[in-house]
């Protein structure tokens, strides 16, 4: 199974396939090839990102540097501040 990628060509869609793959099959340009297309089932978000879960939650008082150094640096914009 190859993934690639897909691209816009004028009105059509043309695919990209990866140097490896052109290599490993000996693809020249021109040629006929035959493609099996699956479609894409489950979270396509998680595919293209991927996820990571850590093992262990922020400490609070990393969250209350973070903030401090954010409130020192960053002006808020007048339409979010406080009348």
């Amino acid at each position: 199974m190859i993934k690639c990628h897909t691209k816009q060509w004028g009105n059509s869609l043309g695919i990209i396939l990866p140097k490896k793959a052109v290599q490993q099959y000996h693809l020249r340009p021109h040629e006929d090839i035959v493609i099996e297309i699956k479609e894409k089932t489950g979270n396509v978000l998680k595919e293209l990102f991927g996820s990571h879960h850590f093992s262990k939650p922020t400490p609070p008082f990393c969250l209350k540097k973070l903030e401090k150094s954010w409130k020192e640096n960053y002006e808020m914009p007048g339409y979010l501040r406080a009348s």
